[in-house]
């Protein structure tokens, strides 16, 4: 038990962060958690609650925890613990994440991120963009306090940081894909479909993959590159960390969740899967649209929906699944979009079960991402593993993780 691994906020990408870790480490760990929901108290207090609840140790060497937890405040409680190694890992940050309004940022959520980092050994981002949009910031973020401002923050925490891209673990979905999805890998990177899984080099197991992506030289191998929808890539919202599992949207400030798949809510088309699969049916079929976000304001659904609203005003066909997960507050945009797609809509809602939500993606055509604000995207990721072309801002993460080819994988403006 030489790592120890503290999580306040025990879910989505965050818990596959943890869980990839104590599967690698096995019984080289102790894991000590809180469950995810009230993300702000979490943020506030779990020092606190550790301080009380981890079991001390004289074999404790290094101390790995997400950035929720208030890092300063907990060595400062528990002086044993202050000792270790300390890695502080960013799923997100607080400096650059989008309010509504300016005077809505609590200045407290931000400030511990960054006591944090100052007490830490080791901070690590899951992208460039985050850790130059943290570290950029602090300097305008310090400026809030009225006088006697600390000086200087970022060049003490820059050298302790760096970049280590959110791991993924993707399940075998071939068994989800149409034939043209399959036809199209083949070709582009030679994955060759068995019937069961994907065989490329290593690159997906039967079973299992993990891909993390570590240099420009993974993105060209993978052939993100070359922005081409359904190679090999990483998978959010539960792990924008260093190691490997399957995420889902990016939690920062997401207040408790609830289950909006419900059987009333739920929109779903008959059609003949088999005939999917073989591509029988893509000839005639309307363009499938994915949109697998969290349904919140920093996702910006209210661009998306309104082009799709406007599409379905010219009467063009088109189908759309909306697969992200909700809370417990969600934007008005939703349920007037609802209304108005109607029949265009396939899925609605978030899919609790794992095969279903890839399911959904493989039979999409098109990815689309209006982001406001983004620090890695696993579920933009998950979607171009299967097969889904990717449009998105180009700006946030995006053109580090797609660099696209001339740009034209981009929207140039989740504005536009």
């Amino acid at each position: 038990m030489s790592v120890l691994l503290i999580e306040p906020f025990y879910g989505g990408s965050h818990k596959q962060l943890m869980d990839i870790l104590q599967e690698e480490l096995q019984e080289d760990c102790v894991l000590c958690t809180l469950p995810a929901k009230k993300w702000h108290w979490k943020a506030r207090t779990s020092a606190l609650y550790f301080m009380q609840t981890v079991p001390t140790s004289s074999n404790y060497r290094i101390l790995f925890a997400s950035s929720v937890l208030n890092l300063a405040e907990l060595t400062a409680l528990r002086p044993d613990l202050g000792k270790l190694k300390k890695v502080l890992y960013f799923h997100e940050n607080q400096l650059a994440y989008p309010v509504q309004k300016c005077q809505e940022r609590d200045f407290q959520y931000g400030y511990n991120q960054v006591l944090s980092c100052l007490v830490a050994d080791v901070v690590v981002f899951n992208s460039a963009f985050n850790m130059d949009s943290f570290l950029t910031s602090i300097g305008k973020f310090m400026k809030l306090i009225p006088d006697h401002r600390p000086k200087d923050l970022e060049k003490i925490i820059r050298p302790k940081c760096q970049v280590l891209y959110f791991p993924v673990r993707f399940p075998d979905v071939s068994r989800f894909m149409p034939e043209h999805k399959l036809a199209r890998l083949e070709k582009v990177i030679g994955v060759k479909g068995n019937g069961d899984a994907y065989q490329s080099e290593g690159l997906v197991s039967q079973q299992k993959s993990r891909v993390v992506m570590k240099t420009s030289d993974v993105y060209h191998k993978s052939g993100l590159r070359e922005s081409q929808p359904g190679l090999g890539t990483t998978q959010h919202e539960g792990l924008p960390s260093p190691l490997t599992a399957p995420v889902r949207p990016i939690q920062t400030e997401a207040s408790e969740s609830t289950n909006p798949c419900q059987e009333e809510d739920k929109q779903c088309l008959t059609f003949n899967l088999s005939n999917m699969l073989s591509g029988q049916d893509y000839q005639q079929r309307p363009l499938h649209v994915a949109w697998p976000h969290r349904w919140e304001h920093d996702k910006d659904p209210e661009t998306f929906f309104k082009v799709l609203m406007k599409l379905k005003e010219k009467d063009l066909p088109f189908h759309v699944s909306v697969l992200g997960e909700s809370f417990s507050e969600i934007p008005d945009i939703f349920s007037e979009a609802k209304k108005v797609l109607g029949s265009s809509v396939l899925h609605w809602g978030y899919l609790p079960s794992k095969d279903d939500y890839f399911q959904a993606l493989c039979m999409a055509d098109v990815v689309i991402s209006t982001a406001k604000h983004e620090f890695f995207g696993v579920a933009m990721i998950e979607a171009v593993y299967c097969g889904c072309y990717p449009l998105c801002p180009n700006a946030l993460v995006y053109p580090e993780i797609f660099p696209g080819r001339d740009g034209r994988v981009f929207l140039g403006s989740a504005r536009q």
